[in-house]
């Protein structure tokens, strides 16, 4: 392309164009003189000038294709971004060609998508990037204190629901202000509602379950009464929680959110109420919904399944790898990720409009999220037709909720050379019916078993390992590989579970995605090869056999005294009583000495 065709195709894919608040456009006429920049005459191949001085700027350098984008060209840009940084202080320079960018933060250069993107997307280079994890905590306990002993919500997926819902209507600029009585409060949110999901029901019609069980969300508080007084109480309870939500949405901007699951997060400070009747649903951590992520080496290019999705920790971490992958939201392939490539199943009703208002709460309402039963038939086929190419999950445990149906279902319905990656019980394959193992093992490879950290679902008593399959390959005699994450670092923090502390699992999680891609493991020495004829699950080594001399010296007593015939325990609780109170002690020379004075009883010594 000739300079004139690149300049041409940029201001097509950036949008530079003038509109409200902004001085956009390309051209070799223009000089800096004319957009603002007295006295400079300079020209600029591109120009992105809001009004507000306070926003990025962007400039853009063009060639032709046969032109590489060498020293000379960058001191270009680098030139015309001096001119610009006169009067904003955040300044991108572009440098393109048509085929290869080069692009500068300021005068820094910065590793972004190598495409060139819509404006948004650099605008959003200088957003920051980081999410205050401790403050969505605080503020989730005083939201979930709120609903629970103030509104009284007393199920705890209604009270999840509830919030969740807040968050979404927030998010999507529902009008929620103080003062606002409950009436008024429940219809701004079930109104956004209708409102944003109205094209995702023409694609998935169940959507609609998020607002219906909102809807049916009863609580003990009256809000309703006509008393002033009372009145006042559920507005001044209304603001605050809508304080809180407010806050809580705030730290989700998406332009720096990285993948948090928001649900995760509800649920590990509202579970503290759960009650005995309420438990099943075990939600994965966060950290290693990340961790399979890498495990299993999901790319941008993935289409991702979690047959068993739950809150969606691990569409909403996929979906934040991939997107930063992609070189982040404002780009194209970030659309097309959120809705083609991110796959969702969940049985249970409220749990799955959790699951929903999950991704919505991130901006995304196109996610194929279907509510049906992953052991069915109906569920192989929605399957087979997605073109999956990883599976990530964590299916429940026991077997009244069908675990192994709905892993083997999972493996026959994706294409084969899938990777599938499951997260079960460490002996599951173990206790299953000689048939059904014997039929996964024959259509599908176990390739890999990483037992993870005893300590790891914290409060539910359940060890658990990671099995990681290829999907259309028998196992024939093919030895798998197991491997034993002792610890992930984390600590337990009284009333908020297990949290990274002392920030140890990024190093630790760097080693065994390591070890594991590698299928070593040399600090630890847990690797091992499994033979599938022996076992299916990761051999604990067994602790060597030791002998102390306390423990031999012991043994020898006892077994003198019963040849004596002594009663050990007789002799031993009568010495006790007689060293206590029938003797001297006394200490010389680093020793101490007891002296027991000689006795009669029934004629003996």
């Amino acid at each position: 392309m000739t300079e004139d065709e690149v300049r041409d195709l940029a201001r097509r894919i950036l949008c530079f164009e003038d509109k409200e608040g902004v001085r956009s456009g390309v051209g070799q006429l223009t000089t800096f003189n004319q957009l603002g920049f007295p006295g400079i005459v300079d020209k600029p191949d591109g120009w992105y000038l809001p009004n507000n001085l306070a926003d990025v700027a962007v400039v853009l350098e063009t060639k032709a294709s046969h032109i590489k984008l060498g020293d000379n060209q960058v001191e270009e840009v680098l030139k015309n971004v001096a001119i610009v940084e006169k009067k904003y202080q955040k300044v991108i320079g572009i440098l393109y060609n048509g085929e290869d960018i080069r692009v500068f933060k300021n005068h820094e250069e910065i590793d972004t998508v190598k495409q060139l993107q819509r404006i948004e997307y650099y605008a959003s280079l200088f957003t920051v990037d980081s999410i205050d994890k401790e403050l969505i905590y605080d503020l989730t306990a005083k939201i979930n204190n709120c609903l629970h002993f103030d509104f009284g919500i007393k199920n705890l997926y209604n009270r999840m629901i509830f919030t969740a819902c807040a968050l979404v209507a927030k998010r999507y600029n529902a009008l929620m202000v103080s003062g606002m009585d409950y009436s008024e409060f429940h219809n701004a949110i079930l109104n956004c509602l209708n409102k944003e999901l109205i094209r995702d029901k023409q694609q998935n019609r169940k959507l609609g379950i998020l607002t219906e069980v909102f809807a049916k969300i009863e609580m003990n508080l009256d809000v309703c009464s006509e008393d002033a007084k009372q009145q006042q109480h559920v507005k001044d309870l209304i603001t605050e929680f809508i304080d809180w939500v407010s806050e809580i949405s705030d730290c989700l901007n998406s332009d720096a959110w990285r993948g948090e699951d928001v649900m995760g997060i509800f649920f590990n400070e509202f579970n503290r109420y759960k009650k005995k009747s309420e438990a099943g649903q075990v939600f994965t951590p966060e950290h290693i919904t990340d961790f399979m992520y890498k495990i299993l080496e999901v790319n941008k290019d993935d289409r991702v399944l979690d047959g068993c999705c739950g809150s969606g920790g691990f569409l909403v971490k996929s979906m934040a790898n991939m997107i930063r992958e992609a070189g982040g939201v404002q780009t194209q392939k970030a659309i097309d990720i959120k809705r083609e490539q991110l796959y969702g199943i969940e049985f249970d009703k409220e749990i799955y409009a959790l699951a929903c208002a999950n991704m919505l709460i991130h901006k995304d309402g196109k996610t194929n999220l279907e509510w049906m039963d992953a052991r069915t038939e109906e569920a192989g086929n929605w399957i087979s037709r997605k073109n999956i190419t990883k599976v990530l999950m964590n299916p429940p445990y026991e077997n009244k909720y069908g675990c192994m149906t709905i892993v083997e279902n999972m493996l026959d319905s994706v294409p084969s050379h899938t990777i599938c990656g499951f997260i079960l019980p460490d002996k599951k394959l173990e206790k299953v019916s000689k048939t059904q193992i014997k039929r996964i093992l024959n259509n599908h490879r176990l390739k890999k078993i990483i037992k993870m950290p005893e300590d790891l679902f914290f409060g539910v008593g359940v060890t658990t390992s990671i099995f990681v399959f290829e999907t259309g390959i028998p196992q024939d005699d093919n030895e798998i590989f197991g491997c034993y994450i002792e610890t992930d670092g984390l600590e337990t923090v009284k009333n908020k579970g297990r949290h990274d502390v002392r920030h140890r699992w990024p190093a630790i999680e760097r080693y065994w995605v390591d070890s594991i891609k590698k299928l070593r493991d040399d600090n630890y020495g847990t690797a091992q090869w499994i033979k599938p004829a022996e076992h299916l699950s990761y051999q604990m080594p067994e602790k060597p056999f030791e002998v102390f001399k306390e423990d031999f010296r012991k043994t020898a007593l006892d077994y003198l005294m019963y040849q004596k015939g002594i009663d050990a325990k007789e002799f031993g609780d009568k010495l006790l009583t007689v060293a206590m109170y029938s003797s001297d002690i006394s200490m010389a020379a680093g020793k101490v000495s007891i002296s027991i004075t000689a006795g009669e009883e029934d004629g003996k010594d």
